[in-house]
């Protein structure tokens, strides 16, 4: 019968972690000061070598660090009263616990070169606050949890936006810092309560062989436990403001009170540009037929564009979606190279010759789509507008509507530069109101040479396909993104990444923001390809390194998909913190179109928001008790993070997409300080622009305040979670009552569906309204 030895160390002074002080904007990040508010616990552990079970005890109340492990052979035991360490023989494992005077320092290593894991801790407790996204409080027994987490296995740089977790004991919390965030899993298992393990591999590329943890007590509350998160970034040097970010670009600071729009428009030429009843019996034969062949080879589902040429005189007046496909057609043949026609395109002035004195081949895009835009006003002559009114009402006659509406802050983001280059007006329009302007981009995914499906998947160098992607360890390439194409390592991306973004920029568009896809998910990789062995680590490093050449070379303000906080240092804005993809999780959302909950086609009949982004849709109940609900929320991320990083929604989930959580994500947006995120054309910017206006009025205001603050506090209320409150800096709060009963705080009733925000000593009550022109 194994004896077992079980080790008794005690902590003096073990401090409850807490608020930080406010620091000033010129702090230096390693200079800051960590401070406590809280009164420090006593508290000592014991650990059993052969089971790993680590205890903690504080007040006279002994909790369980880790459950137990399957008993392990123990050799080279060492107490030294500061130290406490031992080898498992059987696993090549080392366990190293050190006393310090505010947690438990625990570090867990691997002796062997090649591939090895160890899982440790086992945690169970009566509740998690886990950094899912912005943060979700889980009571352990939650059913519609335990179902969503059952047997789930999550790789935790990728499924946790920072790298910690807290577990809720009965009298204090436990909040495990993760020292090394590379290569970990966790794995639930939701037989009983919600349980789960923490696996480590240690694999044979990466020389680092250590993974562990600092382990703190804090009271039960999700502040202290994102404090003492902050805390440690903060003394690692690796915590940066937005007002330090603002100083090496001070455009960072139109993100403060910014909404964040999305802006759809892909049409050369609007409706409003076109003499239609003219056009209907004048159109020229030989432009028509040459349109038609362009479309029927070199633009997708062109064909069906091409007959609304045909309808347009067979019918006894053109309807809107004839109209509709004759923009998109001109707007797509107007796109290409192949366009120009000597035989068609006779009539050619001083200007547009010189353009084709230089060659088709050799413009740019923007200039490519200009002269194209000549040719085809040079045959349709006083059938269609002046090139320079060309699609006005479409994108400048919208912008300078939000200007103009009071919307002095906004960040604009397209959906791929080719939306530049079609609307140069556009970006220019932005630059001119003072707003930020930025393109989507990717390097995520990369195709097969020829057979690229999307423009992000396509490079010039060729060889990237074969000699710069991903493999596993068992020597398979990585799929892409939905299963096509590969991975591309992200360490042999870069002079792609400057011959892409250059080549946009010397079109002369002034883009002044730029979007990466994925960057921020945390969706990494080790590389097991042999010419290029690459770590999770350096996968990661690469990534940092193109948003900051797009910072320090072009002055970028850059933000990226999901923000996972690996990046906070790198970007200024993340879209998919607070509400992540997932549609793809039900049929009904993703696929079914005959279901009510069907997101959408990415498909707009008239070149502008595509139905996924505009259609409004109810979700179901399970996910809306996942990522939305307001009795499961915490603001962990938003207490670490606010005046660092700018969050908001995938651009999938905005604000009005959800058709009965409209009035609740505007209160949400208050509370947490979170942008409202919008998709606007022509006409949903008609339709939606009172309520657009409305609240991002009271949400800008607000938030030019927040950005620049910490979030010191957050309260739940009221016992059904219902009504919270959050507090910036020193004076700045906000109550939220998301029920449908008001509620008295202090001396203020704040009626249902509604916040007070007090302000100093200011306070005024808002009630989010949604309205919509028919």
């Amino acid at each position: 019968m194994k004896t077992k030895r079980i080790l008794s160390i005690v902590v003096v002074t073990a401090t409850v972690v807490s608020l930080l002080a406010g620091c000033t904007d010129d702090q230096n990040v390693k200079g800051r000061e960590v401070n406590s508010r809280q009164e420090s616990l006593d508290f000592k552990f014991n650990v059993d070598p052969t089971t790993f079970k680590l205890e903690v005890e504080s007040g006279g109340i002994t909790e369980t660090v880790s459950e137990p492990i399957p008993e392990l052979k123990v050799s080279d035991l060492n107490n030294n009263g500061d130290k406490v360490t031992w080898t498992y023989p059987e696993k090549d494992i080392n366990v190293e616990i050190e006393q310090k005077e505010q947690y438990i320092d625990l570090t867990i290593k691997s002796n062997k070169e090649d591939e090895n894991s160890f899982t440790w801790p086992l945690v169970k407790g009566e509740g998690y606050m886990l950094p899912l996204h912005q943060g979700k409080y889980i009571p352990s027994g939650d059913e519609v949890w335990k179902e969503y987490l059952n047997e789930e296995t999550v790789k935790v740089i990728e499924s946790f936006s920072m790298q910690f977790f807290a577990v809720d004991k009965s009298k204090y919390s436990l909040v495990y810092l993760i020292k090394n965030p590379y290569n970990n899993e966790i794995k639930f298992d939701t037989e009983q309560g919600i349980e789960f393990a923490f696996n480590h591999e240690y694999t044979s590329i990466n020389e680092n062989k250590e993974y562990g943890f600092r382990i703190y007590l804090t009271e039960k509350n999700p502040v202290n436990v994102a404090k003492t998160y902050k805390n440690y970034l903060i003394e690692k040097g690796e915590f940066k403001t937005l007002a330090e970010k603002a100083k090496e670009n001070n455009n960072i600071e139109k993100l403060y009170g910014a909404p964040h729009v999305y802006f759809w428009d892909r049409s050369v030429i609007s409706e409003e540009n076109i003499k239609w009843d003219q056009l209907r019996s004048e159109f020229p034969v030989q432009l028509k037929l040459w349109i038609q062949d362009l479309l029927n080879t070199k633009v997708e589902d062109g064909a069906e564009l091409g007959s609304a040429f045909d309808d347009m005189t067979s019918l006894d007046y053109i309807d809107k979606y004839t109209k509709n496909r004759i923009i998109k057609s001109l707007s797509s043949v107007i796109q290409l190279k192949e366009f120009y026609n000597a035989e068609i395109f006779t009539d050619t002035d001083k200007e547009t010759q010189g353009l084709l004195n230089k060659g088709v081949e050799n413009l740019n895009p923007v200039e490519l789509i200009e002269l194209n835009k000549m040719l085809l006003k040079s045959v349709l002559g006083n059938l269609v507008d002046p090139i320079d009114k060309w699609a006005d009402a479409n994108t400048v006659d919208v912008i300078k509507a939000m200007k103009d509406s009071g919307l002095d802050k906004m960040w604009i983001g397209l959906d791929d530069w080719q939306e530049g280059f079609i609307k140069p007006e556009l970006v220019q329009e932005a630059n001119d109101q003072e707003y930020l302007i930025g393109t989507y981009d990717s390097y995520h995914s990369i195709h097969k040479p020829g057979e690229e499906q999307w423009e992000t998947a396509k490079f010039t160098d060729t060889s990237l396909f074969e000699d710069a992607t991903v493999t596993n360890k068992d020597g398979n390439k990585i799929e892409g993104f939905q299963g096509v194409g590969r991975k591309l390592n992200p360490t042999l991306a870069m002079p792609s990444v400057k011959e892409r973004v250059n080549s946009i920029l010397d079109t002369g568009l002034p883009f002044n923001s730029w979007f990466l896809d994925t960057d921020g998910t945390g969706e990494v990789f080790d590389d097991y390809s042999p010419a290029h062995i690459t770590t999770e680590e350096e996968d990661i490093k690469a990534r940092m390194e193109r948003m900051e050449y797009l910072q320090a070379e072009h002055g970028m303000v850059v933000g990226t998909e999901g923000g996972n906080d690996f990046a906070n240092k790198s970007i200024a804005f993340a879209h998919g913190i607070e509400m992540p993809s997932f549609s793809w999780m039900d049929k009904d959302m993703s696929s079914n179109k005959n279901s009510d909950y069907y997101v959408g086609r990415y498909y707009s009949s008239t070149g502008g928001v595509p139905e996924l982004f505009a259609k409004q849709i109810p979700i179901k109940d399970n996910y809306k008790k996942l990522f939305l609900d307001e009795t499961n929320n915490i603001p962990l991320y938003k207490l670490v993070y606010n005046d660092a990083v700018v969050t908001t929604y995938w651009w999938g989930w905005g604000t009005l997409k959800i058709e009965d959580e409209i009035s609740n994500r505007m209160l949400y947006e208050v509370l947490y300080n979170v942008p409202p995120l919008y998709h606007i054309d022509k006409d949903e910017w008609k339709k939606h622009k009172e309520t657009i206006i409305n609240h991002s009025k009271v949400w800008s205001d607000f938030s030019k305040k927040a950005i620049t603050r910490e979030m010191t506090d957050y309260k739940v209320l009221s016992d059904d979670r219902l009504v919270q409150m959050t507090k910036y800096g020193e004076d700045l709060s906000v109550v939220v009552n998301f029920s449908e009963t008001e509620f008295m705080y202090e001396d203020s009733t704040i009626p249902a569906k509604s916040l007070l925000i007090m302000d100093g000593d200011r306070d005024s009550i808002y009630k989010p309204e949604v309205k919509s022109a028919n």
